[in-house]
């Protein structure tokens, strides 16, 4: 069965499925510690709760608060934002 042609293109499918999520998640955990870094360069160290809502964040919104950061002056912003 393992070297029926039909279970090795469901085995490939799967592993390419599996690489695909991991990729995205890799991206979308990056995207979290970029952002992170650069709001504590810009307001000092974060509040544990407050890097997790960022790290909770899906991608699209990682990009959204990547670009607001540039135009917060205050902490209050991104709290403001993040709710």
């Amino acid at each position: 069965m393992k070297e029926s042609v039909i279970y090795q293109e469901i085995l490939q499918e799967g592993l390419q499925q599996r690489l695909q999520q991991g990729l995205q998640q890799g991206l979308q955990q990056g995207e979290a510690v970029l952002i992170i870094h650069l709001l504590t360069y810009k307001f000092g160290l974060l509040d544990p709760a407050t890097q997790q809502q960022i790290q909770n964040l899906p991608s699209n919104r990682l990009e959204e608060l990547g670009e607001a950061l540039l135009s917060f002056v205050t902490m209050d912003e991104l709290v403001q934002w993040l709710q």
